[in-house]
């Protein structure tokens, strides 16, 4: 059945590749841009574009409002630093601001919307030091220290937000390392995970997903994803055709 959608982020790496997948199942897609510049680009790929910037909570609150979503996606990055090498803390220090402070508003505006879903992007690499492949109910790294810890506390303070909001069934997408079309060249590590997979499991989650947490990543040693294969039928071989 076609839903509302409030995308936050339709520009961005995930974005750009989840809006064809979500159209084309006849979805409705509000999806967000903070520069005029990408409006027309929106609406070309068939998406009703948000011109509305994640920190501006009443702006976000009467842009998810006036969508009336079923479900609202919060794919928000800010990593255009990252390849900056003198820029590199800067980079997850924004970052971590965009899943605190944006998902805080996101949250909020979904809730006061009446949206029944949330789906959030968070990242399978802030799990604590242990016995690997990290499940979905190890713990996250609570007590790291310095530029990671910047990181995980943007991470705890985004899942918090998304899995305690009552009267939202909070979906956390924990994604690998970005790979593929659009992708920062210099985000690498384990477990990957190429932007298509990532896409692909998004729409997934909206179709088939229970609250709660999921490892999204190709299969090795670091994460476990049968999760996400059992219970989302996830496929980390899919591409864009």
């Amino acid at each position: 059945m076609p839903k509302r959608i409030f995308l936050a982020g339709a520009t961005g790496v995930i974005g750009r590749r989840l809006v064809p997948l979500l159209v084309q199942r006849g979805h409705e897609v509000f999806g967000t841009t903070r520069s005029d510049a990408k409006v027309a680009a929106l609406q070309r790929a068939g998406v009703k574009p948000v011109v509305v910037d994640a920190f501006d909570a009443p702006g976000i609150a009467r842009a998810v409002a006036a969508s009336e979503p079923d479900v609202v996606m919060l794919q928000l990055t800010d990593l255009s630093l990252l390849d900056d090498p003198e820029r590199g803390d800067e980079a997850r220090a924004r970052n971590a601001r965009i899943r605190t402070e944006g998902g805080r508003n996101l949250v909020a505006a979904a809730l006061a919307a009446r949206a029944r879903t949330f789906i959030a992007q968070s990242i399978a690499w802030v799990y604590a030091p242990g016995p690997e492949p990290y499940s979905e109910d190890a713990p996250l790294d609570r007590a790291a220290t310095g530029t990671r810890a910047v990181t995980v506390g943007g991470v705890i303070a985004l899942e918090d937000a998304v899995l305690g909001a009552r009267g939202l069934d909070g979906i956390v997408l924990r994604y690998g390392w970005f790979y593929g079309s659009g992708a920062s060249a210099k985000a690498k590590g384990n477990p990957p995970l190429h932007v298509d997979a990532a896409a692909s499991a998004a729409v997934l989650a909206m179709e088939r997903g229970a609250p709660g947490v999921y490892n999204i990543a190709e299969p090795g040693s670091t994460v476990s994803i049968e999760k996400a294969r059992r219970e989302l039928g996830f496929d980390p071989s899919f591409r864009l055709g």
